[in-house]
């Protein structure tokens, strides 16, 4: 069994890419660090650290490692903060996995609400897309998830938000549909389209072409709205996106164009199902609740 101390020293290495500022940092010897890890290569039978003259980089597996001790560290760092919590009092920290939407602004406006009453719960956001907040929440990283339209999952609990977000397309102010006040789907089987990844809306999105027998020209992909809008301002294309997720005023480049006839998308919160949650996450969840559902 791999001991959590040997984890942080890997990881110590893995981002100072040196055994020797690694050590420093961590108040060991060169020596004692370096026997530690070709210990744990060996105990792995794999070969983690290249010990080049200037740096060291990771090999494969050493990547692999990475990724699951960072997970494997903030797992456990999640457990100990639940076990903290006082009797009395709640404190503790509440993970949270958002999608790129508005609504997150009004949960934002509950935490800080949440904060002022509790000063002892700390909230941790994680903004990615649906593949990558699932993966964590299936992994405990995660109390909770925002998303637009998720894949109904057995596995998951779903509660649908009283919020829904307007499609549109991000277009250059030079573009010639800049001036119009909305695009058809008809439309945009036109033009070269930088297309959402995320599986929470893609199948949503599918569906529409489908239904209109459109095959939209995908040029490329994002799963995060800054990229997309560059991809836009560098004249690649019209990024499918959600209204307000950009601050288009002013000089700003780019503009949005809403979809016609209004095209949407609901917003979920979902769980995993079974899950037991932490005092701070479990008031968290229910204050959620009475806010935005039973309100």
């Amino acid at each position: 069994m791999i001991e959590t101390r040997l984890l942080q020293y890997f990881l110590a290495i893995a981002e100072e890419q040196s055994i020797t500022r690694a050590a420093e940092y961590l108040h060991v010897t060169q020596p004692t660090l370096s026997k530690q890890m070709m210990d744990l290569e060996a105990s792995l039978g794999k070969q983690l650290l290249i010990r080049g003259k200037k740096k060291v980089t990771l090999t494969e597996d050493g990547a692999y490692l990475r990724s699951r001790a960072q997970e494997i560290l903030s797992l456990l760092e999640k457990t100990e903060s639940a076990f903290r919590e006082s009797e009395n009092v709640i404190t503790g920290d509440v993970f949270i996995g958002c999608g790129e939407h508005r609504t997150s602004f009004a949960v934002m406006q509950m935490i800080k609400t949440i904060q002022e009453e509790y000063p002892e719960i700390h909230f941790h956001l994680f903004s990615g897309n649906a593949d990558a907040i699932t993966e964590r929440l299936d992994k405990g990283l995660l109390d909770i998830g925002l998303l637009l339209e998720p894949e109904i999952n057995p596995k998951y609990d779903y509660q649908m938000l009283p919020f829904r977000e307007t499609w549109g397309i991000l277009a250059r102010k030079d573009s010639p549909l800049a001036a119009r006040d909305s695009v058809t789907f008809e439309e945009l089987s036109d033009l070269p389209l930088i297309m959402p990844s995320q599986t929470s809306n893609s199948n949503q999105i599918k569906s529409f072409f489908a239904d209109k027998l459109i095959s939209p020209n995908t040029v490329a992909t994002y799963n995060l709205i800054y990229n997309a809008g560059l991809m836009v301002e560098a004249g690649m294309g019209y990024a499918l996106c959600i209204d307000d997720l950009i601050n288009t005023e002013g000089d700003h480049p780019l503009t949005f164009i809403p979809i016609t006839p209004k095209f949407e998308s609901n917003v979920y919160l979902f769980t995993k199902k079974y899950q037991v949650f932490s005092k701070a996450a479990k008031l968290f969840l229910n204050r959620l609740q009475q806010e935005f559902l039973n309100g």
